[in-house]
Parts: structure tokens; sequence; C-alpha cells
């Protein structure tokens, strides 16, 4: 048995020269079959095998590291011909189950190949201030004990925090919706972890957004006059269409 597994990044009609070194700094080379082209490398399977994987996936440096070499090879590709991403350490345990699958998905592929071509993914996030101030006036203050006043003000500090909230969201709703109807299709992702993104603020949309190549300058210049009164909207872009075509491959 070899000790040497083929790790997939991605599925393509074309087959496209200089792609850059993939995970684990292996040369990416491509199998054909039935009309389309994958793109693969080999990998160790003392690393990338399943039992090794698990515990490799833990360890958030590897797993970065290899985020980034999969999606370089990801967007090389998709630069210059339409292309399906697979799923990150996507791996076979050879050539023959990749052309297998080829075989067995041809039709699914080229279904989404087709949706995509001419498209790009963009990304666009959308924060809200949790401490901004309630909209409206406070009432005016009468003399009472200092627990009732405590109490009052407390409970009206968390019903302005939660009218905050309410308005915050039904403003990512209507930037959502106007976002979507200048894209073909479009996702809402969860919201990132404080932990990841590295802010603290309202994450209040995530999203991903099919958009025809043509209409990409009406998309970023529509996503730039939504933010505003408390609201940022960022916009991320133009990606691979990885929202829109990684299909499970198993």
């Amino acid at each position: 048995m070899s000790d040497r597994g083929t790790y997939l990044y991605a599925v393509a009609r074309d087959e496209v020269s200089g792609c850059p070194a993939g995970v684990a700094e292996g040369p990416v080379r491509t199998v054909a079959r039935a009309g389309l082209v994958a793109y693969v490398s080999s990998v160790p399977l003392e690393v990338f095998g399943e039992e090794p994987l698990r515990r490799s996936l833990e360890d958030m440096d590897w797993l970065a590291e290899t985020a980034q070499a999969h999606h370089r090879v990801v967007d090389a590709v998709a630069a210059a011909t339409p292309t399906a991403p697979v799923r990150l350490v996507t791996v076979y345990d050879g050539d023959d189950q990749v052309r297998d699958l080829l075989d067995r998905r041809a039709g699914d592929f080229l279904e989404v190949l087709s949706q995509v071509t001419g498209r790009r993914e963009w990304g666009v996030k959308v924060y809200a201030d949790p401490s901004a101030p309630a909209d409206g006036h406070e009432e005016e203050e009468q003399p009472e004990k200092p627990g009732t006043s405590y109490l009052r003000r407390r409970r009206a500090g968390l019903r302005g925090r939660e009218e905050i909230r309410r308005k915050a969201f039904a403003r990512a709703e209507h930037i959502h919706a106007a976002l979507a109807t200048v894209a073909v299709a479009s996702r809402r992702h969860r919201p990132q972890d404080p932990r990841l993104s590295g802010r603290t603020d309202w994450m209040l949309l995530n999203g991903a957004y099919l958009v025809d190549e043509d209409r990409d300058e009406e998309f970023a210049a529509m996503a730039g006059s939504l933010g505003g009164d408390g609201v940022e909207v960022t916009l991320t872009g133009p990606w691979a269409p990885y929202s829109f075509t990684v299909m499970e491959t198993r």
C-alpha cells in the first residue's frame, strides 16, 4: 500500500499551467477524466491519512498554513478558468479514486461550472457597535429611592440595547436584500467567532454573493453606499466561488 495520498483542490474543464506549490509544498498536477480536469498533489498519509489528520486539524497553525496553500492553488486556477473548489483537506488513496469521482459526478461538476462561468464571488460583512446610543430621549427622572432608580435605569438600558439590536439586524436584512438584487445567487454564512474576526462589535451579516463579472463595479458601489449611521459594511473579493461550488465529493 502506498504511503502517499492524492490531495484534491478543485475541478475545472481546462488545464491551467503555472500553479503554485500546494499543501506540504507539493507540486500540483492534473488528473483528467470525463471532460474534466482535477487539480491534485501527492501528500504523505502519515500526516494526511484519516487518523493523523484528526490530530493535524487540532493544530491551528498547521490548519492555517494548509488552508493558505489550498486557497493559493484554487485562486490560481479560478483566475484562468471556471473552477469548482472542493473542501479543505479532501484526500484520496490515489489518483484512481479521483478518476472514479470525475466519472461518477461529471454531470454535477459540469452543472456547477456552467453556473459560475463569467461570475465571481464577493464577500460582505456588516458590523454595528453595540454601545451606540438608542434613538429617542430619556424620560425625566423623578425623585425615588436609590435602589428603585438603579433598577429602573437597568431595565431602560436593557430595553434600549435590545431595541438597538433589533434595528441593527433589520438594517442588515435590508442590506442583504439590496445586494441580492444585483447578484445571481447569495448565501448567508454564520457570523464569525469574535476570536477569529478580532472584533467585539456585532457581526450582523456574513454574506457571499455570486456576481456577473460585468456587474462587479455596480455591486461594489452598492455595497459601499449601504453603510453609515453606526453600521459598517466591508467588502472583500472577488474570490473563487467557494460558497456556490463546493460539493460533497464522497
